[in-house]
């Protein structure tokens, strides 16, 4: 893309960012980032509407997210407001770019925040760039494909870690069981809680919600797994549907309780599961081929207020001014 934002922390406060077109950054070999991981980040999408016009879905609750895994890896807290507005001068200067409507594509937004300072020993950098870029991508998964999943025997992160924080070392660690689990024709792992690995926490860049026999929306309660825009957002909507849901611990034993489950992001939207294989037993919650009546409720109703083809009564979609 050519533009991105650009904002750099020193001497104790955020100078004025603004619009870069270089897309590089040079760094000191020994800056905290490459050696101590002081690295947080975001994603999200703006998404071409029929009328031409361009939304963003709750951009404020990935500003939230980013200031508390910000917190977590003792990095400077980025303004809500100026996160928001920074977005929005991404997407506006690359408009061109966003894929038009109907295609199933959208522009997807990262918005990162590295430590810079050159130093050799293990303590909190004392300056920071915070950056946001773009591209445009297709359609995560074609269609509410159910796909095949597996039960990891690794950890995604520590119990009482940084799991609830975006940050790399997180995803760094799930490389290994996702390329496995890949290799042997899964689509990603489903990971167990890192204390006891007897309850259901996330999948490898999604969380896990399920649908029991009589229609209840059930995802895990964990302070291990990210918290999700996503996940918030069809908590509620589930609410509207009468689907009575809920965030607990749900142990991997009782999985068979579950007549729908799948994965839900900002990439994936919802992926259902087809099947998911534990050790050695393979479940197949509602079909490996068609999409269960519940999920493609939720599917619909959250696509269609990011869209704007169905009623926003929560105020959840920003328009960006192009």
């Amino acid at each position: 893309m050519p533009y991105r934002y650009q904002a750099v922390y020193k001497d104790g406060k955020w100078q004025k960012g603004g619009l870069v077109e270089d897309s590089n950054l040079t760094l000191s070999e020994a800056a905290e980032d490459f050696h101590y991981g002081q690295e947080v980040f975001e994603g999200l999408k703006a998404y071409r509407c029929k009328d031409g016009s361009v939304n963003l879905f709750r951009p404020e609750m990935n500003a939230k997210r980013m200031q508390d895994s910000a917190k977590r890896m003792c990095m400077a807290t980025y303004p809500i407001e100026d996160f928001v507005a920074a977005v929005k001068e991404v997407v506006k200067a690359n408009q061109e770019f966003i894929p038009p409507y109907g295609t199933g594509g959208s522009l997807y937004i990262r918005p990162f925040m590295i430590g810079t300072e050159p130093m050799v020993g293990v303590k909190p950098s004392k300056t920071y760039v915070f950056r946001v870029f773009a591209t445009p991508v297709g359609a995560y998964i074609k269609g509410l494909t159910p796909m095949p999943y597996f039960v990891s025997e690794f950890d995604r992160a520590a119990y009482a870690g940084t799991g609830q924080a975006k940050t790399a070392g997180n995803y760094a660690g799930s490389l290994y069981p996702s390329m496995k689990a890949k290799g042997e024709g899964y689509a990603d792992c489903l990971y167990l809680d890192p204390r006891e690995h007897k309850y259901i926490d996330e999948f490898g860049g999604a969380n896990f919600y399920g649908v029991t026999k009589d229609g209840q929306f059930v995802t895990p309660k964990s302070d291990s797994i990210l918290p999700s825009v996503t996940k918030k957002s069809l908590l509620e909507i589930a609410a509207d549907l009468g689907m009575n849901p809920t965030e607990k611990q749900i142990k991997m034993s009782d999985f068979d309780q579950f007549n729908e489950a799948g994965a839900m992001g900002t990439a994936a939207v919802i992926s259902p599961v087809g099947s998911l294989t534990y050790k050695d037993q393979k479940f197949v919650p509602f079909s490996e081929t068609e999409t269960g009546p519940y999920t493609k409720k939720l599917y619909d109703e959250l696509t269609g207020i990011q869209m704007s083809e169905r009623p926003d009564k929560r105020g959840w979609v920003q328009k960006v001014e192009l």
